[in-house]
């Protein structure tokens, strides 16, 4: 009964580590806005250095007209205009007070996964996104976001960076991609593979420097042992600091699978079961508790928010930005 109960936890913890970001409107204001992030980005390696930036568009003259079907939290599906969509979805997935370029990145990014959504009938099925971060992505309307702290100069900020990129998608060979993108990597992202099992060359673990200040770069949670078992479906004796055997990592930094007692568990599952922020974490017995401390903050699969704002810092535009978590995609501006 304990193994059918963890599967059933584990399958809906997975149902929800979706490929959208892991921010809500509520994390944005309340947290991202009090530990905005100030610190710099990293001098990048030669291999960073190295890579191809893509170009950027410049201002859009006009709406590109494209539509999107939005799907309310009754059910009901509307069609709306895709940059009127994306003023509320930014307003709910990033802070206001990011720098533009990296607000720019995410309206693009924001976008295309809308995109691919209407083309490909998403997971819905019927080509909508909902305004559930955990399913899709986030949404909260101009007026919602005003009544709950937000401020007017933010909605004209975040406005005119979805309408300097308006009609702009990334795509690979020709194809809109999954636009993945979470708060904070901890200093580095990770494969698709790796999280979804699911392998995307664009998708690929980078590095990801100046996200020191994020309000989740680290975090330590403390079980008790009888707890830690007890969430594992364990029944386990001696010293906690026994319990640990091989680590094995992921080229992301991440947990790929931990031996605990007899057991081999993956990372994403200890995620799931623990309720820890990100797969990327380390154990400590020693003094009979366990302490897991983890980095970084959400799946981190694709363009950390955090790490956008960083770069955005430093003077990188949104096309060098998306160009460096979304390796080998191009942009293009599409109307309908």
């Amino acid at each position: 009964m304990k193994g059918v109960f963890r599967d059933i936890l584990i399958a809906l913890a997975m149902g929800v580590v979706v490929p959208s970001v892991v921010l809500s409107f509520g994390v944005a204001l309340e947290e991202l806005r009090e530990e905005k992030t100030v610190s710099r980005l990293e001098q990048a390696s030669g291999e960073q250095a190295d890579q191809a930036i893509l170009p950027e568009f410049s201002p859009a003259e006009e709406n590109s007209g494209l539509e999107m079907l939005f799907r309310g939290s009754d059910g009901e599906v509307t069609a709306m205009d895709m940059d009127e969509y994306l003023l509320g979805a930014v307003l709910a997935e990033m802070p206001a007070d990011f720098e533009v370029e990296a607000l720019k990145a995410q309206a693009v990014a924001a976008r295309t996964y809308a995109r691919r959504a209407y083309v490909t009938g998403g997971k819905h099925g019927d080509g909508s996104v909902c305004g559930n971060y955990a399913c899709c992505q986030a949404y909260i309307s101009p007026e919602d976001y005003l009544e709950k702290g937000g401020t007017p100069e933010g909605v004209d900020k975040v406005r005119s960076c979805v309408e300097a990129t308006s009609g702009v998608v990334l795509t690979y060979e020709g194809v809109l991609i999954e636009a993945t993108y979470f708060s904070c990597s901890g200093g580095r992202t990770e494969d698709a593979v790796a999280v979804w099992g699911t392998e995307y060359p664009y998708l690929q673990a980078v590095d990801s420097p100046g996200e020191e200040g994020a309000a989740h770069y680290r975090d330590t949670v403390i079980f008790l042992p009888e707890v830690f078992c007890a969430r594992l479906g364990l029944a386990l004796t001696g010293e906690p600091e026994s319990w640990f055997g091989e680590t094995v990592c992921t080229d992301g930094g991440g947990v790929d699978t931990l031996v605990i007692g007899e057991t081999v568990f993956r990372g994403t599952e200890l995620r799931a079961l623990l309720g820890l922020r990100s797969t990327a974490f380390t154990v400590d017995a020693s003094d009979g508790n366990i302490h897991i401390t983890t980095r970084g903050y959400g799946h981190r699969v694709g363009m950390s928010q955090y790490g956008a704002d960083a770069m955005a810092v430093t003077g990188a535009g949104h096309g060098e930005i998306l160009a460096h978590y979304y390796p080998g995609t191009v942009l293009e501006r599409i109307q309908e």
